[in-house]
């Protein structure tokens, strides 16, 4: 009976592949590796532990690894041009963890954005942040520009103080005013944390912002969204900040992680290495498709948010499907028709209802990553139209995805960009 149950793990496996192979993804939060990224996920490193930082282990046998940490943290610190570097936090909010242990006592305050315009749930009362006992409030969110209201946000920061500004959400639709509230927060004397897991690869692509030279001290964010690597997370720190970063790298070891997954590690330093030679284009690319994608949908008929500046300057796309029945019904459409996306608040939704939002949230860093351009995102727009204002079977649109899909299975923007590997590991 046990074979029987692992031979079908293995061949549901098989099938999700199978599905995502034959699917358009636009889930925001989600990439695919390099085929040489992902050879390491199957190396013997995935079954070792490296507890402390190199050269300080408390286990043996760590000389190669030691060596790959070393050389993923040194990519890393020519990528996103500083000294301060943390490649073990194993997600984006094990990372926020060591920020909130490493800055902020229980009591403290901390500004946020707010939840229903786009924050991440570990900024919330009840992720992270709350579970520090930390005091979280709100700054005055602009809906008409998907931003933060700078004149009342600067009015804010300047009253309460807080010990950390937190920026950074997980629907990034334009970059953060850092620099238009850096008198605030000089004034206020606050850490200035910049939440980039959305808008790393952007960030490292020099097309979006560069927050830690714009005000932020430190970065946190995850490693497989717009920065294409493995599952995993990252901190980066201003460089005029040493003591503040000595607390950082104690919170991430002992604080809030043991062994820090040295596959996964290796897999980080090659998307490191690849993103230094392609970053660039595939940034500039990604952002070109969100705004074509945005503009076609737009003129499809969709409400998409962010229409007077443009839509987007990220990799994401807000669009309000409310008369069409929801972003939850439409989600789960869509799904039927291999289109996969996630439904999401919009600002103006009862935060306490996540589970019947508005919205739906689309990325267009995957379908990048597969060779896709502006006119494909046409084609893309026109086929979520069909299930979501025309109301046709999902089934017969399922057909038209598959066929499409076919003509991008190879994995681009990589050192082996002809490898015939979009076919996310065909198990053996």
């Amino acid at each position: 009976m046990s074979m029987e149950d692992a031979l079908k793990i293995r061949d549901l496996a098989i099938q999700h592949n199978k599905y995502f192979e034959e699917s358009i993804p636009l889930i925001a939060s989600e990439n695919v590796m390099s085929p040489l990224a992902r050879e390491m996920l199957l190396t013997d490193l995935g079954s070792r532990y490296a507890e402390g930082l190199p050269g300080k282990r408390y286990y043996q046998g760590n000389q190669y690894v030691d060596q790959i940490e070393i050389l993923t943290t040194d990519l890393g610190k020519k990528l996103f041009n500083t000294d301060y570097v943390d490649v073990r936090p194993i997600s984006g909010t094990n990372a926020n963890q060591a920020v909130v242990f490493a800055l902020t006592n229980p009591g403290d305050l901390i500004t946020t954005i707010p939840l229903a315009s786009g924050a991440h749930i570990s900024s919330a009362k009840f992720g992270t942040v709350g579970f520090r006992g930390l005091n979280p409030i709100p700054l005055p969110f602009d809906h008409e520009i998907m931003n933060v209201d700078v004149d009342l946000a600067s009015r804010i920061i300047k009253l309460v103080k807080p010990k950390v500004a937190l920026f950074g959400q997980s629907v990034f639709l334009f970059p953060t005013p850092l620099k238009e509230l850096s008198d605030a927060l000089q004034e206020a004397d606050s850490f200035v944390w910049y939440d980039g897991a959305h808008v790393l690869g952007l960030i490292a692509g020099k097309r979006f912002q560069d927050p830690l030279r714009e005000g932020a001290h430190v970065i946190t964010g995850s490693t497989h969204k717009t920065l294409p690597g493995p599952q995993r997370g990252i901190i980066l720190g201003n460089s005029k900040n040493e003591d503040m970063w000595e607390k950082v790298q104690r919170a991430v070891f002992p604080g809030v992680i043991s062994n820090h997954h040295l596959n996964t590690m290796a897999a980080l330093g090659i998307t490191f290495a690849e993103h230094l030679e392609y970053g660039e284009a595939y940034a500039d690319q990604v952002i070109r498709n969100a705004k074509r994608l945005a503009e076609t949908m737009h003129s499809l008929g969709f409400k998409v948010l962010g229409e007077k500046v443009g839509f987007t300057k990220s990799h994401t796309i807000l669009v309000d499907v409310r008369e069409y029945g929801g972003g939850r019904k439409i989600a789960e459409n869509l799904e039927k028709a291999n289109i996969v996306l996630n439904m999401n608040l919009l600002p103006y939704d009862d935060q306490s209802k996540p589970r019947n939002p508005s919205g739906i949230r689309l990325g267009t860093q995957e379908l990048t990553r597969i060779g896709m351009k502006e006119s494909d995102m046409d084609h893309v727009a026109e086929l979520i139209k069909k299930i979501t204002i025309d109301k046709k079977n999902p089934e017969d649109v399922r057909n038209e995805v598959i066929e499409f899909k076919k003509n991008f299975r190879t994995v681009k923007y990589c050192f082996n960009d002809n490898f015939e590997a979009y076919k996310y590991i065909k198990l053996i």
